[in-house]
Order: structure tokens, then C-alpha cells, then sequence
């Protein structure tokens, strides 16, 4: 997804001449195209992560609209204080970008993981966690994150899919509604992994998939009225359940009044055997590949 939002960059700092992109001493043979073409308003904060942040917030407060990137770690959690005081509480224009969402960065470890960053991030006031399902999907979002101009993080994953999602009014968006009882909500490019497993495995492809692309969660009519005819939901994402999609979804669900037989949350386990390995690796650990999904909407579809 990197390269996509790269692209996209280039095309809106040539159109638009308040777009700034900031990068935390990352990007090396990715972002050389921006550097060239947006001069001056390209800059490499170094590795300071608080102060880059603060420097957006700066340059936002003057009427610029500033993208922040590093991998996802470095951005949320390294200055959630700048991120909180400097940005939210301000509504300014400053879109914090994180390549690497959940255990994107595999044999690095912990430091270099990102499972907490979306409870930490959309607990904040006034700012949008967006969380693109597909590589297709970067571009459109990163033009919408453009224009509300307010306060934004951008979770980019891995994605090899030629699909796309068509809707980024809401947080859900429908990907194939088949009148199931069974509905499976993925987070960002976990869906891949469902469209996968439901292309090569006859037995659980009549069942209904959407795929959450923002949080806090802002839901539709058409997504409510999914839910409500559903008796059983799985939710998948490569994030801890506290603080995310599974959490807030059972408390929309609450708040809603829908009713469900079975609710089953597939997230990540921290890290269970002490090891770190491969995205793949940590995905099989926590049950969010396909084959732990396949387990678990096998397990639905005989209850």
C-alpha cells in the first residue's frame, strides 16, 4: 500500500501547494518521487518522532495540511502526548501516516509491532482511524482524509488484491451480502485473507463480509440492517480485542439493541509462545489466518 499512497501524494502536493509531507528519517526507495517534486515542503524530520508531530502541528495551525509518516509504531506511540494535545485537541489538519499496521513488520519484533495503535489512537478526540482494506482503496482515502482537514491516521498494510472497496461513508462496507446468518467483519487487509478462503472453500461460501475501514465506528443504514438480520458474528483483525473492531462493535450491537446466538472475536494474542517470526507466522499464532479463520466459521456454521 506504500506505493499507492506515494503516488497519491505526489499527485495532490503538484495540485496543491499547502499539502507538506513529513517523514521520520523513513521512506528510503519509496518517497524519493516526493522529495524531487513537493522541494521544500518534503522534509525529513529525523528520527524524532514528538517533534515531528509537533512541527506538523505548527505548520497545520498556519493553514497547511501536513502528512506525518513513519512505520505505525513509531507514529502512534511514540508521541500519543503531541498526537493528543498538539493535534486533537486543536482539530487541526495533520494526517499521521503508519505503514505496517498489527504485525506488519514481522521478525522485528514487539518494538515494531502495531496491535494497540488503534485503541490508543480513536479513543483521541476529533480525530479518524482509516484502515484501507485493499491497495486500491489508498488513493480514495487519502484524498477524503485530505478533505475533511481534520485530524487523521492512516494504517497502511500489506495488499496484493485488485478489489476495492466502494463506500467510505461508513465504517462497514459491504463486500458480499448473501442473506447468511453468518456475517464476518475483517479489519483493513485482513479481508483478503476471508475472500481467499471463501474462493477455495465451498462449504463457507454463502456467508455474508464486510470489511471495517474506519473507527471510531460510524455505520450506515444498509450495514445496521446486515447486522440485525445476522444471528452469528466473527469478527477478525490483527489488533489486541481491547480498544478494537470486536470491542466496538459488541458495544454498538448493545447500544443498538441487536440481538445475536453467537459472537466469536478473532484478534491478536500478544505474543503466546515468547517468539517472535514472519506477519504470517504471528497471524497463524493469534488464528487470524485462513486457516484459523476457516476453524472458526466452520465452528459456527455447525452450531
Amino acid at each position: 500500500m506504500r506505493k499507492e499512497f506515494s503516488d497519491t501524494i505526489e499527485k495532490l502536493g503538484i495540485d496543491n501547494k499547502k499539502v507538506v509531507f513529513i517523514s521520520g528519517d523513513l521512506g528510503f526507495n519509496a518517497f524519493e518521487n516526493l522529495q524531487d517534486k513537493l522541494g521544500d515542503r518534503f522534509i525529513n524530520a529525523g528520527v524524532a518522532e514528538q517533534s515531528m508531530v509537533g512541527i506538523a502541528a505548527g505548520l497545520a495551525k498556519k493553514g497547511y495540511k501536513v502528512f506525518c509518516y513513519s512505520i505505525a509504531p513509531f507514529i502512534v506511540y511514540r508521541c500519543l502526548e503531541q498526537i493528543r494535545n498538539d493535534v486533537c485537541f486543536h482539530n487541526l489538519p495533520v494526517f499521521l501516516v503508519g505503514n505496517g499496521g498489527g504485525f506488519g513488520y514481522g521478525v522485528m519484533g514487539s518494538s515494531h509491532h502495531a496491535i494497540s495503535d488503534i485503541a490508543a489512537i480513536s479513543s483521541l478526540q476529533n480525530i479518524t482511524c482509516w484502515v484501507p482494506s485493499f491497495k486500491n482503496d489508498v488513493s480514495t482515502i487519502t484524498k477524503k482524509i485530505l478533505n475533511q482537514n481534520k485530524p487523521a491516521y492512516l494504517r497502511l498494510g500489506r495488499s496484493t488484491s485488485e478489489e476495492k472497496c466502494s463506500n467510505f461513508d461508513s465504517s462497514l462496507t459491504i463486500i458480499e451480502n448473501t442473506n447468511s446468518k453468518i456475517t464476518l467483519i475483517a479489519l483493513g487487509s485482513i479481508v483478503e485473507n476471508v475472500i481467499s478462503l471463501r474462493k477455495s472453500n465451498p462449504e463457507i461460501e454463502k456467508i455474508n463480509i464486510i470489511s471495517c475501514n474506519k473507527l471510531p465506528l460510524d455505520i450506515n443504514k444498509e450495514s445496521i440492517g446486515l447486522l440485525k438480520a445476522s444471528k452469528k458474528i466473527l469478527i477478525a483483525e490483527d489488533h489486541v480485542e481491547i480498544g478494537g473492531l470486536a470491542q466496538q462493535i459488541s458495544s454498538f450491537m448493545h447500544k443498538e439493541n441487536i440481538k445475536i446466538d453467537n459472537f466469536i472475536s478473532l484478534c491478536a494474542k500478544n505474543y503466546p509462545n515468547d517468539l517472535y517470526g514472519s506477519q504470517e507466522y504471528h497471524h497463524k499464532e493469534s488464528m487470524i489466518d485462513m486457516e484459523g479463520i476457516k476453524h472458526a466459521l466452520l465452528k459456527l456454521l455447525k452450531d
